[in-house]
Parts: structure tokens; C-alpha cells; sequence
């Protein structure tokens, strides 16, 4: 069986899997290295840390690694020290960076002084383009089924069809690819690669509390809906009572703010909520997902969630390159 050939830059993973990073100290070095491990890219949030934590989050996934896996950082645009990680990022020799919720110039400069591939998500053809211009490595395509912040209303499928044709880059799909049919599809339709948050998020190696992962494993479809984070973004949440304190704009304002966004509403604090989500808080937490979560009924490890990828029957020969 062959998979396609994702090339970014001079790194080429074994397997054209991108595992998201997840803010807010869920992708951490231990879920980075499983995926790296495996031959897949393998990916810090660096959202959430500060420069130190970071430091310390790549220097372990590095030895956790082993030689030759790929382990890159995502950075959210919207942090407050999103300059400082990035610098942070690059100096400590990471292999990408991928970044999300607005777009930064300034990556493709650091990028081209450590010679570091950097990939945006982007969720139009007009940042796409823009991305390619400015010397992007590859781009991520995230469509609103997709976990975390969004920056779009549309369907993935839908902003891939905008894209068709329209630029010479990698192109990878964000959103919804939970199962390996998932996958699959994607593959047949001609993509790169894909990227995939939801189904590392309930792996026995993401950080999050198995009160977390359980509510994921018992989700309905209809348990998922769409909240406006402070940061100004809309994002998919499993319902509890507090996200739906969210929804209906009654949140409790935060007392304190540690300003660790360059733009908040103040409704309320989403760093604190996911924190409180990540630690398995019904009651005052948030927990983002992907609207696909549904579809995943067990907690798996990445070793096993490969071994089943590794089982797709792909043939190369039947891939269509129109993205």
C-alpha cells in the first residue's frame, strides 16, 4: 500500500499525517513524540506556554523522539507572545511551524533566517495565495468542522473546491478526518496530507483528563455546537454548562486578566476555561473539539490509531491531483 508523498520543504514524513496542535498544554512533548514516533509529523501547542515551558516542552519531545522524527510547534497568531515563541521556536531548532487564528508576515521572516518551513491555516483561497507568495512551505486548509478556534463558515470540501488548481503548494486537510475512511477520501481526492486533532485529543498520550476523553467517547452529534470564544472567533464545544453560559452571552466576566491575547472581549476567559476543560471541570470548563467527534468511540493510543491508518488499502495510482 502506498500513501502520497508529503513534501515539506526537505522533510518527508513516512505517513502524510499531521497531528493539530492543541492549545493550552494539550499537545505536549509526550503526544508530539508518539506521533513522531510513528512517522507521522508530530506537533507542540505552543499556545498557552510561556518561552521557558516551551523550551522545556521541545527539548523533551526531542529526547522522546527518535532520530529522524518530525516535531513542529503551532503558534496562534492571536497570543500575546506569539512573536516570543515563534523567535523561541526557531532558535531551539524545531522542524516546522504552523500557525493559525489570524496571519503573521512576520513567520515567513523568521522562517527564512533559521531556514524552518512554516505552513499557515488558512480557510480561503485569498490567504492561500497570499501564503504562497510570501514563501510558504505548505498550507493547512481548515474548514468550520474543524476543533479549536476557526476562522471560517464553510465547509472544508467547500474552501477546497475555492482552491482547486489556484496554487503550487502541499496542500494539507484540516477538519472532520477522524476515522481512516475519513482519510481516505481525502487521499482519493487528491490532497497532500492531512492534519488530525480530534482523534490524537482522546489518545491515551494527549494531555487531557480521561474525564475529558470520556465525554468525547460519549458524544452525540448533536452534543457539539458552535461558541464565540473572547478571542473573536467562533470554535466547537462540547455542550456543558458553562459553554452554554458562553452561547447565551452570560459567562461570568473574569476578575483578573494576565493579557495573554492581543485582542479579548473580556466576556470571559477562555485560557482559564480550557484549562479548567483540560482538567475535566464540567462545571466551569470548556471543551473544544472537532464536530467529528462523535464518529470516535474508544480511546486508543497513537500506536494504535497508526496501526489502523497503516491498514488503509491506498493505492497511489488512483490519486487525482486537483488541489
Amino acid at each position: 500500500m502506498k500513501f502520497p508523498e508529503l513534501k515539506i520543504d526537505n522533510l518527508k514524513p513516512e505517513f502524510p499525517i499531521i497531528q493539530g496542535g492543541m492549545a493550552i498544554k494539550v499537545s505536549t512533548a509526550e503526544l508530539a513524540a508518539a506521533v513522531a514516533r510513528e512517522g507521522g509529523i508530530g506537533v507542540i501547542g505552543g499556545t498557552g506556554l510561556t518561552v521557558d515551558e516551551l523550551k522545556n516542552e521541545i527539548k523533551k519531545a526531542r529526547k522522546l523522539t527518535y532520530k529522524g522524527g518530525i516535531i513542529g510547534v503551532n503558534i496562534m497568531y492571536a497570543a500575546s507572545n506569539f512573536k516570543s515563541l515563534l523567535k523561541t521556536s526557531a532558535e531551539m531548532g524545531i522542524d516546522l511551524i504552523i500557525s493559525g487564528a489570524g496571519f503573521s508576515r512576520d513567520m515567513f521572516t523568521v522562517g527564512k533566517k533559521f531556514d524552518i518551513p512554516i505552513i499557515p491555516i488558512v480557510s480561503s483561497l485569498k490567504l492561500a495565495k497570499i501564503s504562497e507568495k510570501m514563501g510558504a512551505a505548505a498550507i493547512i486548509v481548515e474548514g468550520v468542522e474543524a476543533g479549536g478556534h476557526l476562522g471560517t463558515d464553510q465547509k472544508l470540501n467547500d474552501i477546497l473546491e475555492t482552491i482547486k488548481g489556484k496554487i503550487n503548494l502541499p496542500i494539507i486537510a484540516a477538519g472532520n478526518i477522524v476515522l481512516t475512511s475519513d482519510i481516505k477520501q481525502m487521499f482519493y481526492s487528491g490532497l497532500d496530507g492531512v492534519q488530525m486533532g480530534t482523534s490524537f485529543l482522546l489518545s491515551k498520550e494527549s494531555n487531557v483528563s480521561d474525564i475529558f476523553k470520556n465525554l468525547c467517547v460519549k458524544a452525540k452529534k448533536e452534543d457539539i455546537f458552535e461558541i464565540m470564544s473572547s478571542v473573536g472567533l467562533k470554535a466547537n464545544a462540547i455542550k456543558t454548562r458553562f459553554s452554554r453560559l458562553v452561547k447565551s452571552g452570560n459567562a461570568p466576566e473574569p476578575k483578573t486578566c494576565d493579557q495573554c491575547l492581543k485582542h479579548c472581549s473580556k466576556s470571559f476567559c477562555i485560557k482559564k476555561a480550557l484549562l479548567r476543560g483540560r482538567a475535566g471541570d464540567k462545571e466551569k470548563g470548556i471543551f473544544f473539539t472537532g464536530k467529528g467527534v462523535w464518529k470516535l468511540k474508544e480511546i486508543l493510543s497513537v500506536n494504535d490509531i497508526f496501526k489502523r491508518i497503516k491498514k488503509l488499502k491506498v493505492n497511489i495510482k488512483k490519486y487525482a491531483r486537483s488541489y
